[in-house]
């Protein structure tokens, strides 16, 4: 298992992601002994966004996270577009770190591309990093060609990463945003790494070669998705689970070492990429 460099920072390739948590009562205490579990077995990075429950999600978090070493941890949350802007994004940025309970965000992402100038959403980013209230900043669903003009601004070789969707059934960004990312060594962010359960009608975890596959590591298909996803040590994977077993099941995934002739037949049933795809949300 390799880490992955981002920000300067070196973390567990298996993440955890928060979308639709910390929204009903009855779950929120199963929800946030998840997150402490996630932890204590090794995961670093937790992902959230102000969006989320309208800041439920962040609220969870920092009723989780709260017995645990700050330093020790990489918190991400998203701003919204609309809130991208010079005056707006300082408030929306205040309002996700006193939800948080923090003093800063390890990286903080734009959520997706607005209406407002990625140029302005740059400059007050870049301007909360060096007040202090982020150490880092980044993109969420962008393609190449928005990432490439960020690349030319006076700040964007700064943008730390992009955070995607991607998994074994979504694979068209290997085609020319992952070697564009791989060549700026910025790493890549993966959310939805297990296509949700395989309710993006790919049937992943159907598939007898995965199960093939998973029985010879002696793992489950939802591990061999999230090993496939993490494979080359420049992405890190941000699964969402409430349960405990499969929340210790997901961290044990960066564990499993996939042989060449596993890659190559999940390729044969999933295969890269020969042209440009549209990239894949939600």
């Amino acid at each position: 298992m390799k880490k992955v460099k981002i920000a300067g920072r070196e973390v567990f390739p298996i993440g955890f992601g928060t979308w639709n948590m910390g929204d009903k009562a009855d779950k929120f205490e199963q929800e946030a002994e998840a997150i402490r579990v996630g932890l204590d077995h090794g995961v670093q990075v937790i992902d959230t966004a102000e969006m989320y429950g309208n800041g439920n999600a962040e609220r969870l978090v920092a009723h989780a996270i709260k017995s645990y070493s700050r330093e020790e941890l990489f918190l991400i949350s998203k701003v919204l577009p609309s809130n991208a802007s010079e005056k707006l994004m300082p408030i929306s940025l205040e309002q996700s770190l006193q939800r948080l309970n923090t003093d800063y965000l390890d990286l903080y992402l734009l959520h997706w591309k607005g209406n407002i100038p990625i140029n302005e959403t740059i400059e007050a980013l870049e301007k909360a990093r060096i007040q202090g209230k982020i150490r880092s900043w980044g993109v969420s669903n962008l393609d190449v060609d928005d990432l490439e003009k960020i690349m030319k601004l006076p700040d964007g070789i700064k943008c730390a990463t992009n955070q995607v969707r991607y998994n074994l059934g979504d694979r068209g960004i290997e085609f020319d945003l992952v070697p564009m990312m791989n060549n700026r060594e910025m790493p890549l962010i993966a959310y939805s790494p297990v296509a949700r359960g395989d309710r993006f009608g790919a049937n992943l975890t159907k598939q007898k070669v995965i199960k093939e596959i998973a029985e010879k590591h002696q793992s489950n298909s939802f591990q061999i998705l999230l090993a496939w996803c993490i494979r080359n040590g420049q992405t890190i994977a941000i699964p969402q689970s409430s349960n405990t077993a499969h929340v210790i099941d997901n961290v044990k995934a960066a564990e499993i070492q996939l042989t060449q002739q596993d890659l190559d037949q999940l390729d044969s049933i999933y295969p890269k990429p020969s042209m440009k795809q549209p990239l894949a949300l939600w």
